[in-house]
């Protein structure tokens, strides 16, 4: 939820996301703080760099949490947490991932430990996911397929 916040912030959004103006404040940060509008040597260009990559990735996130992006991606998590049992997970913070059998990943934002450890006790843990997990947190796909190492 943090991570939220802080891009919210970047690019001045309050409440819900619209991407017509996600899109546009990206574009007016990305002009302000593009690297290549400083030169060599100069320690603005190195903070410009730092900036314009968090610009980037924080435009990326928001626009994968996005009202607009989940709509148009329902029916294939619908799909996802119907059909697809679960793989693997993690909690990390207020942050927990859940890889799928197909190895595709979610992210769920504001799971509390107790939600978590609840789930893990569970002797059915696929369906306490679908009734206290999948359609209970803000959600965003993060990975499409496993890595292979």
């Amino acid at each position: 939820m943090k991570r939220i916040k802080e891009y919210k912030k970047l690019f001045s959004i309050e409440n819900t996301i619209d991407l017509k103006v996600l899109k546009k404040s990206y574009r007016d940060l990305v002009k302000e703080w593009h690297p290549d509008k400083f030169q060599d040597g100069d320690p603005q260009k190195e903070i410009a760099e730092i900036k314009s990559r968090q610009i980037i990735d924080g435009y990326h996130f928001l626009v994968s949490i996005a009202p607009e992006t989940k709509a148009a991606n329902l029916e294939e998590y619908t799909a996802m947490i119907s059909q697809s049992g679960i793989l693997d997970y993690q909690h990390k913070g207020m942050l927990l991932e859940i890889t799928f059998l197909d190895g595709t990943t979610y992210e769920y934002f504001g799971v509390p430990k107790n939600v978590y450890i609840k789930m893990v006790n569970s002797d059915k843990l696929h369906r306490f996911a679908k009734r206290n997990i999948f359609n209970s947190y803000l959600y965003r796909k993060s990975k499409k397929t496993l890595q292979e190492a």
